[in-house]
This record gives structure tokens, sequence and C-alpha cells, in this order.
């Protein structure tokens, strides 16, 4: 019997390797990116078309190879960065492993310009699924010039998993954002289908973040800066008030590296505790300088987390060194009994001489035991209190007197936990709103306590969802057309959810460099307190939450993200006839007991429970 085990031909390892470096075209833009800052270059543009699966193309000012590193980059398992095992525990360097350009040629059509700063010619290279096409002198400007084409072309089952553009976009965006991030001393470019998508300079790392995220986040960034024997950190974290409800705008890095780690992400978190809310995430980019041997940086293919020596004192000096930027800039509660922040900037008392003593009226005629009063009637409810009018206790009983209204359809509903079913008549019902958020009303078996925004949420979700389903949302002309300036991120999410959006009944359009014109909103949207820009924006950013928390497809997490930033919120007030609709429209739901988040929308309270409470 022939021996079965064999060694792989270099093409197949080679495409085997691929698949754990480049999943996508942002994997190959990230290890492309981090070989040019090795390289020492000062300026990096990135070339993008069809997001990257046509075209990606680096040109950093770096110090170029000669012709011989030239070919030997391409093969497996070489490096300029590692000489022996001894230098893996000393790693400062990003692309050391020696497979991503290997992994790139199994994969893609490359070609490669690069000359050093001495040679007056360069050298080309053309390869095309690892097999080398030509390799020759060129004229070529100083640095290197990588062009990848037509990524997994020889790998059809992978290229069909890759996503929609504006989805391998928003990733290509992600690793972007992080290098660009890490090295805020090098200038920066980003262009995509002819479009200039950013163009950041030289700059500080506050103002990297500035180009990054926008001109609004120069007030909401606060320093963060601590040294220790263990760690040197520094960076920036946000106010709690700008947080968000994703996590999209959080960056850790060790020794300029993008990493991902719960453990110190729990100790950022735990200095927010008593400013957050669990469900919002706070902004932070935080730099960690640590002994390289101190850290094992090649637990991971993609390189992004970090195994520590020493990992519980690196949480407690996180922990502390971001609470402590928090107080100091006046964010967490003083502890100073001297000083009450919570009275300063407030205008100074008026002077004594501005003082207007308090006046009482009174009526001298005044008599409430007069007859002819007696049968007045007018106690006050809406102040929330009443006037006796009456020296007798005959007509006390008219306080407590309840509306009858005229008979209405009885809608009949199934109560949560009571399995029964009761006849709900809304307008039969004298309904109360109780500190402007719950509604009760007496059914056949006690009382029934309904969540106003949960029920609101519940209603609107159900409607956006049959509009998405028949693309007919009514839509409300704008008086005036609002522009929203979104993140490149936020435009790509935007454009891919385009259709959807308008077919809840927003029109909105794209107009120039990441911003949109909103020309109408949503009927359903027409009594919101926020303005069309404030609207949209919320509308992407829930969108976010809901796919992340949930993992919704698109259209539910969309009609999700709509129904709770325009259901009215605890604290609305409510007429009757408001009321009554709501409860109207939420039993003509399909799910009218559960919220949008699994919550009960309805509780009920029997008279047993009552009794008990009064011990009857």
């Amino acid at each position: 019997m022939s021996d079965i085990i064999k060694l792989l031909p270099d093409n197949v390892a080679n495409q085997i390797a691929a698949g754990e470096v480049v999943q996508r075209p942002a994997s190959a833009v990230k290890e492309l990116l981090e070989n040019a800052i090795d390289a020492g270059a000062n300026k990096i543009q990135l070339i993008l078309k069809d997001a990257g699966k046509a075209l990606i193309q680096v040109i950093d000012n770096g110090c170029g190879m000669s012709p011989a590193d030239a070919r030997m980059c391409f093969e497996r398992h070489a490096t300029s960065k590692v000489r022996n095992a001894e230098d893996l525990f000393a790693i400062r360097t990003m692309g050391f492993r020696g497979e991503a350009m290997a992994s790139i040629a199994a994969i893609a059509q490359v070609e490669m310009k690069t000359r050093r700063h001495e040679d007056e010619l360069g050298t080309q290279i053309e390869i095309e699924g690892s097999s080398f096409l030509s390799q020759e002198p060129v004229a070529a400007a100083e640095g290197t010039s990588i062009s990848v084409k037509n990524l997994f072309f020889n790998t059809p089952a992978r290229r069909n998993f890759l996503k929609s553009n504006p989805a391998e976009m928003r990733h290509v965006l992600d690793e972007f954002q992080r290098v660009s991030l890490a090295n805020p001393q090098i200038a920066f470019s980003l262009h995509h289908d002819g479009a200039e998508i950013y163009r950041l300079p030289s700059s500080s790392l506050k103002q990297r973040i500035i180009h990054l995220f926008g001109n609004n986040y120069n007030q909401r960034l606060i320093p963060v800066e601590e040294e220790t024997t263990i760690i040197n950190l520094k960076g920036f974290i946000g106010k709690p008030e700008f947080a968000k409800k994703t996590r999209g705008e959080q960056f850790f890095f060790v020794n300029n590296r993008f990493i991902k780690d719960g453990y110190l992400n729990h100790a950022i978190n735990k200095a927010y505790q008593e400013l957050l809310s669990e469900e919002n995430f706070p902004l932070y980019v935080l730099f960690i300088d640590i002994d390289p041997s101190k850290i094992d940086v090649n637990v991971h293919p993609t390189k992004t987390e970090i195994k520590y020596l020493e990992e519980k004192s690196i949480y407690a000096i996180i922990h502390s060194a971001v609470k402590r930027s928090l107080g100091k800039f006046n964010i967490s509660p003083t502890i100073d009994f001297d000083v009450e922040t919570g009275f300063s900037g407030m205008i100074s008392p008026k002077a004594p001489e501005d003082i207007v003593p308090p006046t009482i009226s009174f009526n001298p005629d005044f008599n409430p035991f007069k007859e002819d009063r007696v049968s007045e009637r007018s106690a006050s409810y809406s102040s929330g209190g009443y006037e006796s009018r009456s020296g007798s206790t005959k007509n006390w009983g008219s306080l407590y007197e309840i509306a009858n209204h005229s008979p209405a359809e009885q809608v009949k509903i199934d109560l949560p936990g009571q399995g029964e079913t009761e006849n709900f008549t809304p307008l039969q019902k004298q309904l109360m709103q109780v500190h402007n958020r719950y509604i009760i009303s007496q059914i056949k078996s006690g009382l029934m306590v309904i969540d106003q925004q949960a029920a609101h949420e519940r209603i609107l979700y159900e409607r956006f969802i049959v509009h998405l389903e028949d693309r007919k949302g009514a839509s409300q002309q704008s008086l005036f057309p609002q522009t929203v300036t979104l993140s490149p991120n936020d435009y790509e999410l935007a454009k891919g959810l385009l259709e959807d959006i308008k077919s809840l009944g927003f029109e909105v359009r794209e107009f120039g460099k990441n911003t949109l014109v909103i020309e109408g909103i949503p009927v359903d949207l027409g009594s919101s307190n926020l303005n069309e820009t404030q609207l949209f924006e919320h509308l992407i950013e829930g969108f976010k939450n809901s796919q992340q928390e949930l993992k919704l497809d698109k259209r539910d997490a969309l009609a999700r993200s709509m129904a709770r930033n325009s259901a009215i919120k605890g604290g609305a007030v409510l007429s009757q006839e408001e009321m009554n609709t709501l409860i109207e429209q939420l039993f003509a739901c399909k799910t009218p007991n559960f919220s949008i988040s699994g919550k009960p929308v309805v509780q009920t309270i029997s008279l047993t429970d009552l009794e008990k409470k009064f011990e009857k």
C-alpha cells in the first residue's frame, strides 16, 4: 500500500494560510497599512474600488525595498522583524509573522512598485495566485506602492461570502480608523471609488480623534494620563452625557497595537458605573505602553488579543486613572463638603432692596356655611387637590363619582398570567395616568396597568414592519429640508439602508461627502420632540444597537429603532382621548402583551391581591 501523507503544494498552503490572515478586504487593508507604518512612512494613501473587492492600493513614502527583498517578501514566513525565538517576546512592530504578503498574493492579483531612497531605479513585481509573472527594474517614487486587484478571484466560494459594498466598506473604515488613531503623527488619506473619504494631516491625538469623528467631539473629550512602574497610560475618554448605545467608539491600544479586551473594558465601565446606565457605552481612546516581555501578542491569528503577566494590576491602574479623570473634570460627584458644586454657576441672589415680600389677599364676605354655596361643585382635580364647599357630609360622595360614557365596542384581551379573557371597553372606563408613565383602568377581575411607552413602541413597531413590507410609508414634507452629516462609517451604513428608510416614510437623498438631505419624515414621527437631523441620527444609532444586541435582520432592526425613537416616553402627559386611542391601538396589535424588548406591556392586579394588601 502506497504512502498517503504528502506535503501540500505551496499555492494550496498559501490559500489555507490566507483563510486565517485575509478574511475580507479589510483584513488585507490592515496588513498593508501596518507594513507601511513599519517601513517608517510618514505619509500613507489608501485607494479602494468596490469596497476593496476590485482594488486595494496602499502608497507610502517609507524605506522601500531592494530587488531581492521585494521578491522575498512574498515568501511564507519571510520577515525582517524576527531573527530568533527570543525576538517574539520583544515585539514592537506590527506585521512580524511573515504571512501577510504571501497570503494576499495567494488569493489576488498583486502588483508592487518599490524603491529605496538611495537607489536610482525601483523594482516592479507582478504576482497572480502565488505565481510570479514578472520582476523588472522600473522608475518609481521613493517608498512602496502595492495594488491588490480582484480579491479572491481564484477562490469564488470565498468571494461569494463577502457582504455588500457598504457592509465591507464599514469593516475597512474600522481598520483605517484603528491604524490612523494609533499613529496620529502619520498623514493618512482614503479614497473610495474616486471620492475622498478622509484626509488626515499629521497631528496630535486629540486632533486626530476630531478629524476622524467630527468637530463636535472637541467638547466631548477628557484627557487621561497615568505613569506607573507597570504601565504608562494616556489618551482620552468621553463625557458621560455623550455616551452611545453602541460600542463603536471604544479603542484600546497596547504598544500602539489595537486590541480587544473585555476585562480591561470592564475596568472602564466600572469607573462610569454611577454615571451611565447599563445600555450606554462611553467613548475612549486609550494607549497602554508596557514592556513587551510582559505580554504575549501572538495568541490570536489577527493579533487583536493579548495576554498579560500582571493583569489585575493593569485593571486597577486603568480603573483608578479613569475614575480620577472623571472626578478631576467635575464629572463624578465631589466629596468636598466645603464646596457644593451643584450650586456653582448659579445667578447670584437678588440684593435685599430687590426682594418683594409676599402678600396675602382674602375675601372678607366668604362664608363656607352659606346654604347657596353647598350646591356649587368646583373641586379642582387638575391642580392635585380639592376644596370642600359644604359644611355637611351629604355631598362628599360626588367627589368620587366616575363619569359614564356611552357604550363602545368591546375589545377582548388575554391578560398575561391570569388565564382568562377580559372584555375591555376603553370608552366605558375612566382611565387614570399614574406618574405620567402608566395607564390604569378597572376591569372585571381588578385593575389593569399599561406601560404607555412600551405600548406605543409595540404599536409603532408593528406599523413600521407593515410599511417595510408593502413599501408605502406615508411621509410628511419638511418646510425646510435639513442636511445631516454622518461619520464615514454611519454614512456607508445609511447608504445601504436608504431604500428601506424611504419605505418608512423618510424622504432622503445623498448630498455630497458623508452628507444626506432630509426633505420629509414619516407621518408617525410628526409629534416627536426631535428635529429631522436628530431623528435620523438616532435611527442609525438605534439600528446599530439592535443588530449588535439581538442580531436581527436589517428590516426588523430598522423597525425597532424607529419605534423606540418615535414612541412617547415616560413623563408625557396624555389626555383621556389619547389614552383611549393608545389602548385601542395596542389591543389591535398581533402581540399586545409584550414590548419589542420582550417585556410585559400589560399587568393586572386582581381583587384578591388587593384584599390581601388590606388584610381582608
